[in-house]
């Protein structure tokens, strides 16, 4: 059985009468990454202060790595990595007086000291750059810090947010397989809106919308989601009725257009077989079929809602935790 490492339950947050977070649940596995997937304003990084302990919430529970969040604060943080959207970079410093600095706020002890920040160098690609000043590093060797600096003292949950935001593709395709890597050792929350990158790295998604969680599945799910129900052109030299097309079993609809027919099956039914043995034995003669599956965005946005991106949080939910730091856990 596999040890839950985050688990979230009726976690709710409000800012005066506006409700960031409205009784969201959901949980992260040892050894997998999760995709904490949503549009701007959502209430992705609410969620990601909350679980740091930067952020208290106003009702709900917490606990990482077994460890009770509001009860159990320095044990929870102890075994907690996080980078947040900006990464806490000092730009006077090196990489390396960087890494020693945040070891040793995060009391890693002075013998194995060397080893902890010579190993997240290692692992972040950062050997070669270890005593030049972070100032004068690209934004991907800084992000490469901001993510050294959140597994320097060896968390066994890495949160990250927007691991990504701002790197050229290049970069954007090396943090991503440095995530993978982590994964190896550690448990991974990643914040994202990019769909592409929760493809690429993520083994499972939670999807939140307006405070709420809308869905909790594997990529595999989502895919699924997005082939459910879907249409398929089809183009026969000698078509048939639509009322002859509807009788086949599993098809939901018909309609026609620009010399097409379009199928819609019904949902976890495939009548492709029946439609396409149907065309040998009657002489439709099939010339065309072609799947008009939903894409994995059009699912989020059926998901996420229609115009995610107007909702009042974005700038209600910074304005507000900036006034309300002083009452993090």
């Amino acid at each position: 059985m596999q040890e839950t490492m985050i688990k979230v339950s009726g976690l709710s947050r409000t800012f005066g009468t506006f409700q960031a977070l409205d009784g969201i649940d959901f949980s992260v596995q040892r050894g997998e990454v999760m995709g904490f997937l949503g549009p701007n304003g959502a209430g992705k990084t609410t969620t990601m202060r909350i679980l740091t302990g930067l952020l208290s919430p106003t009702e709900g529970a917490v606990s990482v790595g077994g460890f009770d969040l509001l009860s159990e604060p320095e044990e929870a943080r102890a075994i907690t990595g996080f980078l947040p959207e900006n990464p806490p970079i000092y730009d006077e410093m090196t990489v390396r007086e960087y890494l020693i600095y945040l070891a040793t706020l995060r009391r890693v002890e002075k013998g194995a000291l060397e080893q902890a920040v010579n190993r997240a160098l290692s692992r972040c690609g950062l050997v070669d750059v270890a005593d030049r000043l972070l100032s004068n590093l690209s934004k991907g060797y800084r992000q490469r810090a901001g993510i050294a600096q959140a597994i320097v003292h060896s968390p066994k949950v890495l949160i990250l947010d927007e691991p990504t935001v701002g790197l050229d593709p290049i970069q954007i395709r090396e943090i991503r397989s440095l995530i993978r890597e982590l994964a190896e050792e550690h448990s991974v929350l990643l914040s994202t809106h990019i769909l592409p990158e929760i493809r690429m790295t993520c083994d499972r998604v939670t999807v939140i919308s307006n405070g709420r969680i809308v869905a909790e599945d594997t990529i595999e799910g989502l895919e699924q989601r997005a082939h459910a129900g879907q249409a398929m052109r089809i183009v026969l030299a000698e078509p048939p009725s639509a009322e002859t097309l509807e009788s086949i079993a599993g098809v939901q609809s018909v309609s026609e257009q620009d010399g097409a027919l379009f199928v819609t099956a019904e949902a976890d039914e495939d009548p492709i077989t029946e439609i396409v043995k149907q065309s040998v034995e009657k002489g439709w003669n099939l010339r065309e079929m072609t799947p008009m599956g939903q894409s994995l965005e059009e699912i989020f946005v059926q998901l996420a809602g229609s115009d995610p991106l107007e909702r009042s949080e974005e700038n209600s939910e910074e304005g507000a935790e900036e006034n309300g730091k002083g009452g993090a856990a």
